[in-house]
């Protein structure tokens, strides 16, 4: 994770050199609290929202949501997407990581299940009654 935050920190300081300074003034410990606000606000959130920690079991083949998967992986993913295009919003990023991580856990219990559909079983849906 420390190889990420240092590679995207290079990433955007190169394209600072196109007006985008933004980043620069955001040391690499600001991106990593941002990171951990997100996950926890997610978590929290998914939590507030009645989603179980874990999935059903068998945890191999169940494509169930909780707030351990998907939750903090979504809001992780999307505030790194911010953070590559230099876009943190004030306070170094801290506000936006838990405005997504609010609302990557209101995605993944409302919206995640219309976007990724779970597959049909090998039993279900099939069957023809005669």
């Amino acid at each position: 994770m420390l190889n990420f935050i240092g590679n995207t920190l290079s990433f955007a300081s190169y394209g600072s050199t196109f007006g985008l300074a933004n980043i620069i003034t955001i040391s690499p410990t600001d991106i990593a609290l941002a990171y951990i606000v997100a996950i926890v606000v997610s978590i929290v959130v998914a939590f507030a929202l009645k989603l179980p920690l874990l999935p059903s079991k068998p945890y191999r083949y169940s494509f169930d949501v909780s707030a351990i998967y998907p939750t903090p992986i979504i809001a992780v993913g999307i505030l790194s997407i911010f953070i590559v295009l230099n876009y943190t919003f004030m306070f170094n990023g801290l506000i936006l990581a838990v405005v997504i991580g609010i609302l990557s856990a209101l995605f993944v219990k409302y919206l995640f299940d219309f976007v990724f559909p779970k597959p049909l079983d090998e039993d279900e849906g099939d069957e023809i009654d005669e």
